[in-house]
């Protein structure tokens, strides 16, 4: 599922709560990335944050420019937030 959600910056970064990238998940993201059907160094990062993402108590919710990529990752276990104005066309 994508969302936009249009908050002001102040109330939407005060909600982010940051996660390091640790060398679990970067051991693991190659498996997310098999999972899902997909490979190379172009999904490296997205797996990697839905790799950490799936490891948080729900509800989760990522913001992505990405969001299809993630979905594909993460499945119904995530909520994807675009980081990306919708589409006008």
């Amino acid at each position: 599922m994508t969302a936009h959600l249009r908050v002001s910056p102040e109330l939407g970064l005060s909600r982010i709560e940051l996660k390091p990238v640790t060398e679990q998940a970067a051991k693991a993201a190659p498996e997310l990335l098999k999972a899902a059907g997909q490979h190379g160094h172009k999904y490296a990062i997205g797996a990697t944050v839905a790799e950490v993402a799936l490891r948080q108590p729900e509800p989760v919710a990522l913001l992505t420019s990405n969001s299809e990529g993630v979905a594909k990752l993460c499945g119904n276990q995530a909520r994807n937030v675009s980081a990306s104005p919708p589409s006008t066309a």
